[in-house]
């Protein structure tokens, strides 16, 4: 298989969505989705990408900010890789290009968030060296 990692241009922001579709566990409709995302690309914020041949098969979300406790850092968000592509190392090569990338860019720390019933990714995670430093809380206005 010919895979590829790269940032994806923000003018193909949309191509991601029906991917993301899939983790939807808030059941947001594509519409809204499409919208956020637009708005997402404005922000300070890169969609990086997995390629299988020109198919995309993966995506991360990566948020830029500088935080009081680790300095420059980068939160990787909705990460999704098709089914058929899991189990074969690909996430390990992903996030180490993720990881070289981020680095190039100054970045000091990576953070995340996963469903606490995500059991797969959790274990993914604590193979890439995350710990748990805490809980993340939703208030919706």
């Amino acid at each position: 298989m010919n895979f590829s990692f790269d940032i994806l241009d923000e003018s193909d922001i949309l191509k991601i969505v029906p991917l993301v579709e899939k983790l939807n566990d808030f059941k947001v409709s594509k519409a809204v989705l499409e919208e956020r995302f637009l708005e997402m690309a404005t922000q300070n914020y890169e969609c990086t990408v997995i390629y299988d041949g020109d198919i995309i098969v993966g995506v991360c979300g990566l948020w830029y900010c500088t935080r009081h406790y680790t300095g420059k850092s980068v939160e990787v968000d909705h990460v999704y890789i098709e089914e058929a592509y899991r189990s074969k190392g690909l996430g390990k090569q992903f996030f180490k290009w993720i990881y070289d990338y981020v680095g190039k860019k100054g970045c000091k720390t990576v953070e995340l968030n996963t469903y606490v019933s995500n059991y797969p990714s959790h274990k993914f995670y604590y193979n890439e060296g995350f710990e748990i430093l805490g809980y993340h809380f939703l208030k919706k206005l």
